[in-house]
């Protein structure tokens, strides 16, 4: 395996006095799909958003390519490659489709240019006037992912991707993700829908009260199964 692209070792979260990640240890290698599964409450936003620098205070070591994010701003930390999708996906009102796309600055070279984002999203391009929060549940997924393709980042933070929407839109959220994984993105990816997860990703992750307790190959799913009732209950 070639070194990790994104390296968390005993990573430690608080919002105000609230202490929510406990030591949180995983590593993500390029090129790979990685879940955070667990319950409600488990730590996994907590998670994505304490490697972009957006909780209020952190302790341990989170790494991209060997950089040390542990006391960068989060703007700092974004042009070092990373780019996250909130599960609220913050979209703008008051701007169009195609203002929402264009929106955030192109951090590094290697990011999808507009016609690439379209064809991934066609629903987009016959929206692109339209206000951004006009469109669908599912049509503002397809802009919150695509507006952070364009930024150039090389690892994807993806928050509950597939909550809420319609099972058409979910195949088509899965498709992207594994089209994503063949042109060399990496992504981290929090999501609730085990079964689409498993559709999509190479390793699995798994939180509880804070920590990450187990780490479970796509490939080794069934031969699980037991164990990730007991975590999941699915």
């Amino acid at each position: 395996m070639p070194e990790p692209l994104l390296e968390v070792r005993g990573l430690q979260a608080w919002y105000g006095e609230s202490h929510i990640l406990h030591g949180v240890d995983f590593e993500i290698h390029p090129g790979e799909m990685v879940t955070l599964l667990g319950r409600n409450g488990a730590g996994k936003t907590t998670t994505l958003k304490s490697i972009m620098g957006i909780v209020s205070r952190r302790r341990g070591s989170v790494r991209l390519g060997g950089r040390e994010l542990i006391g960068l701003p989060s703007n700092r930390i974004a042009r070092l490659g990373l780019a996250f999708c909130p599960e609220e996906r913050g979209i703008f009102a008051s701007l169009t489709v195609e203002e929402n796309l264009l929106l955030p600055p192109v951090v590094r070279p290697g990011g999808l240019g507009v016609d690439a984002i379209y064809e991934l999203f066609p629903n987009l391009r016959e929206r692109l006037r339209a206000g951004g929060t006009t469109l669908s549940g599912g049509e503002q997924q397809m802009l919150a992912i695509g507006r952070i393709l364009r930024t150039g980042a090389r690892l994807l933070l993806l928050d509950e991707p597939t909550e809420g929407l319609a099972p058409v839109i979910v195949q088509q959220i899965g498709a992207t993700l594994r089209r994503l994984k063949i042109d060399g993105f990496t992504v981290l990816l929090v999501e609730q829908n085990f079964h689409f997860a498993a559709t999509v990703a190479d390793r699995h992750y798994v939180m509880e009260d804070g920590r990450v307790v187990d780490m479970i190959p796509n490939g080794e799913l069934d031969a699980n199964r037991p164990k990730l009732h007991d975590y999941l209950g699915v």
